[in-house]
């Protein structure tokens, strides 16, 4: 079935033009081509997780080259600075007059990459960018443009030269999606594409080209496409029935015995938002128990914190939630 809006099609079609794009850069990861459409579609901000080489770079690289969206990177290191980020107010020795220098933020599609490996100050910089779609210079206030999303990626925790985001700023993040190693034959889909690349001259000298090379600098979309495209979410119909199941899941997570936190009103609007974008790339018109069950550990997973009892009887927070989930009667098997 297909969604009812008059420019439906034109819309699935779009979003298929994206995911085909995307699929002749990076192999497999149909889960985090999924969620990074739904972060698009929704204007909610990603956090993508996993070790280094797993595309999380190139994935975001090739997205804001599919859509026709400013597109700005910025490498978190421990040195970086807040004006780094949102820009700084300076002294123009010619007018002796100050003046505002926009950082990177001013932009559409915000690549925060290893955004772990800066200082928590740095953080907690973008989290009125992230939350408001504004920032404050030089005492003016400054609107970000429409669309603004933030699309970080991080190195696990345990990992050597790393801070924890806080619970405030990871809050602010629709999704965090933990990207694992590909399968066999994708890996050796990559390899054999790799081995293929070639070289690529530069003046007198040549460099082996890598996956970045393969990146069209043709759009299979405009802005007024990827609007109209998030028109149509706000089309997909919820019932109140299924209204009810996100507000007993995220209650459920504030009474859990073996849970310290739990989720904020935030977490069921992300699990709205989120589930109205996954119908309707599925091609649906209507959220069913699958978008909530396949969606629920991006959205509530890392606004959860165990106690120290279930910590010390080995519990984990994905055993706790599906735990949950099972208790609402949502299982792999029903949906």
């Amino acid at each position: 079935m297909t969604p009812s809006n008059p420019n439906a099609q034109d819309v699935i079609k779009f979003i298929s033009d994206i995911r085909k794009r995307v699929a002749t850069v990076v192999v497999g990861q149909d889960v985090v081509v999924e969620r990074t459409l739904i972060a698009l579609l929704t204007g909610g901000h990603l956090l993508l997780q996993g070790v280094p080489g797993l595309a999380k770079t190139l994935l975001v690289s090739v997205l804001s080259k599919t859509v026709a969206l400013e597109f700005s990177r910025i490498q978190f290191t421990i040195d970086l600075l807040p004006s780094d980020i949102l820009g700084s107010e300076i002294l123009d020795q010619r007018t002796n007059e100050f003046k505002i220098l926009k950082g990177p933020i001013f932009t559409n599609l915000l690549l925060a990459d290893e955004i772990n490996r800066a200082a928590p100050k740095v953080q907690g910089a973008l989290l009125e960018a992230m939350q408001e779609r504004k920032i404050t210079l030089g005492g003016e206030n400054f609107s970000l443009p429409a669309p603004f999303l933030v699309i970080a990626t991080q190195n696990p925790i345990e990992q050597s030269g790393t801070f924890e985001l806080p619970e405030a700023q990871l809050d602010r993040f629709m999704m965090c999606h933990r990207l694992t190693y590909p399968t066999p034959d994708e890996e050796k889909e990559v390899l054999r594409r790799n081995a293929s690349l070639g070289i690529r001259t530069e003046e007198k000298g040549a460099v082996a080209r890598t996956e970045f090379d393969l990146l069209s600098n043709e759009p299979v979309g405009s802005e007024g496409d990827l609007v109209k495209a998030m028109k149509a979410v706000q089309d997909i119909h919820i019932s109140d029935v299924f209204i009810d199941h996100v507000v007993e899941l995220v209650n459920r997570t504030r009474v859990h015995p073996a849970l310290e936190v739990g989720c904020s009103p935030r977490a069921g609007i992300s699990l709205l938002k989120a589930s109205r974008a996954r119908a309707l790339i599925h091609g649906r018109d209507f959220v069913v128990p699958e978008d909530m069950y396949a969606l629920a550990e991006d959205i509530i997973l890392h606004r959860i914190r165990l106690n120290y009892e279930a910590l010390a009887d080995g519990l984990t927070g994905p055993g706790v939630l599906e735990a949950i989930l099972n208790e609402m009667g949502l299982t792999a098997a029903t949906v």
